[in-house]
């Protein structure tokens, strides 16, 4: 089969790998028909996450039909429209077992300090992802369910992890009716936070970012109000001026890692990898939200430490929220929204890109460049 593959920092390419094989009885293999990338996958594709061996394939957002299933896999079957959550986890451990299933205790070697990820480093159990014709789906009764008939293959994939992922992080802000929120990135997952602010009540939605076409995005799709952080000289002294200079209610950190705005944690994070990446968007977080606030933080960041503001955070008296998304907990909410007509996922994509042309992806929305901010990758379309 044709698999994207990673050779080093920057460099992927597409090759031929063996068609995965069911390997466990509870395994399905999948072909995937809609994978898209993650802005957490420039993590990978930058090098910054630890153990990202030469060889693996990327990929934790993908969607497709099942090519075939293990003896004991009863809820799926062959020729089935599936979707399939980031998260890999076993439905039965003390985690899976409380709903949090992105720390599930029995899928990665790393387990006390991550749970395991499709296509996202050794760190994150070495399994590889979905930027391919096949992928392998460990423990099939647990993570995938049937696509909905109503819903496309371009909504569903976006359901793997960006659009749950952004409603997480609102849902870990706790708003409550009437709040500010503010929120800093306005890629994909930051966008759908702040939609999903609105959903859950918030009375003004702010979103903080630098590139232009991305802050347009924001007004038209997520009807927020922007602001160009490098049109202010703080953006935070900014952000208390236009609220009252109390602060937000909730602020969202949806950047993470290689978040822009300081030039030495740039440095320290990109390009020393001294730090596990860039706070520089949490700290505006910490540092815009009002006392006795909450901040939630769903952007990515790698296991090690990062300059983070924790003094500012404890003398404000502020409440910090923050996992990676358990995406099947948020589904039958959002299969409402979504069908009651108040999300459109797929309003945030802009390019579909042939897997034969996938290195091309990459560069695009690794540069920015082309107005773009959700690619999805195309396995039968070269």
């Amino acid at each position: 089969m044709r698999a994207m593959v990673y050779r080093g920092p920057y460099k992927i390419r597409v090759e031929e790998k063996d068609v995965p094989r069911i390997e466990h009885p509870n395994d399905a293999v999948v072909r995937v028909t809609r994978a898209a990338i993650c802005g957490s996958d420039l993590h990978l594709y930058h090098g910054m996450m630890p153990d990202t061996r030469v060889g693996t394939t990327f990929g934790h957002e993908f969607v497709g039909v099942v090519e075939e299933v293990g003896p004991s896999v009863r809820t799926l079957s062959p020729g089935d429209r599936v979707m399939v959550p980031f998260n890999i986890y076993c439905g039965s451990c003390w985690f899976c077992a409380r709903g949090l299933y992105s720390n599930c205790h029995n899928v990665n070697p790393n387990a006390t300090a991550v749970g395991a990820i499709y296509g996202y480093s050794h760190t994150c159990g070495g399994y590889d992802g979905g930027q391919a014709e096949f992928v392998r789906v460990p423990f099939a009764d647990v993570g995938p369910t049937v696509v909905p008939e109503w819903m496309d293959d371009e909504d569903a994939v976006l359901l793997t992890d960006a659009l749950a992922t952004g409603y997480f992080g609102a849902q870990l802000g706790d708003i409550v009716e009437g709040d500010v929120v503010v929120v800093f990135g306005a890629g994909p997952v930051g966008l759908y936070a702040a939609k999903s602010a609105w959903l859950m009540g918030a009375g003004r939605v702010i979103v903080i970012d630098h590139l232009e076409y991305r802050l347009e995005k924001a007004r038209t799709f997520a009807h927020a109000e922007t602001y160009n952080f490098v049109e202010h000289d703080d953006i935070v002294v900014h952000l208390k001026r236009i609220t009252d200079h109390l602060g937000a209610d909730v602020a969202i950190d949806a950047a993470g890692a290689e978040a822009d705005g300081s030039f030495m944690q740039h440095v320290t994070a990109a390009k020393l990898k001294l730090q596990g990446g860039s706070p520089i968007a949490l700290n505006w977080a910490i540092d815009a939200v009002r006392k006795g606030g909450t901040v939630s933080v769903i952007g990515a960041y790698g296991p090690m430490f990062s300059a983070v503001k924790f003094g500012d955070a404890l003398n404000k008296g502020l409440t910090l929220r923050m996992n990676q998304c358990p995406v099947k907990r948020q589904w039958p909410r959002l299969f409402e929204h979504i069908r009651n007509g108040y999300l459109k996922p797929s309003d945030i994509v802009t390019h579909r890109i042939p897997l034969e042309h996938i290195n091309e992806a990459y560069h695009i929305f690794s540069a920015k460049l082309d107005g773009c901010i959700k690619p999805l990758i195309v396995p039968n379309a070269a």
